[in-house]
C-alpha cells in the first residue's frame, strides 16, 4: 500500500506585481488591548462622520450664501435702475427748464445761470447720494 505523502507547504508563486512583505506571526492581543483598539477605531470612525457632516454643512452654507448674494445683487440692480431712471428724469427736467428759461429770460443770462446752477446742484446732490448708498451697500 502506498503511503500518502502530505502536500508540500510551499506554493508556486504567481508572478507578483509588487513585493509583499512577509507576514509576521502575531501574538494574540490581550483582551484589554483589543478593547482599546476597538475604541480607538470607533473614535476614528466618529471623526470621519463628523468631518463628512462638517463638509456637508459647509457646502450647504456656501450654497445659501451664494443664493443670498444673488438675491442681494438682484435687489441692488433693481434699486440702481430706479435711481438711474430718477436721475435721467432730473436731467431731462433740467434740460427742459433750461430751454424754457432761455426763451423766457431773453437776454437775462444771469437769471438763467442761477436757475440752471440750482437745478444742476440738486441733480448732483442726488447722484452723490445714490453713489454713496451703493458704495455702502457694497461694503456691507
Amino acid at each position: 500500500m502506498a503511503t500518502m505523502r502530505p502536500k508540500s507547504k510551499t506554493r508556486k508563486k504567481a508572478p507578483a506585481k509588487r513585493a509583499r512583505p512577509a507576514k509576521r506571526s502575531r501574538r494574540p492581543m490581550p483582551r484589554e488591548v483589543r478593547a482599546a483598539y476597538g475604541e480607538i477605531r470607533q473614535g476614528v470612525q466618529h471623526l470621519d462622520r463628523s468631518i463628512a457632516d462638517l463638509r456637508q454643512g459647509l457646502r450647504r452654507a456656501e450654497t445659501k450664501i451664494e443664493a443670498d448674494a444673488r438675491k442681494r445683487i438682484k435687489a441692488l440692480r433693481a434699486e440702481a435702475r430706479t435711481q438711474m431712471q430718477a436721475l435721467q428724469v432730473r436731467q431731462r427736467e433740467a434740460a427742459r427748464s433750461l430751454d424754457r428759461l432761455g426763451v423766457a429770460a431773453g437776454e437775462s443770462w444771469k437769471e438763467i445761470k442761477r436757475s440752471a446752477d440750482s437745478i444742476l446742484s440738486d441733480a448732483r446732490r442726488t447722484a452723490v447720494a445714490v453713489g454713496r448708498r451703493f458704495r455702502q451697500a457694497l461694503k456691507a
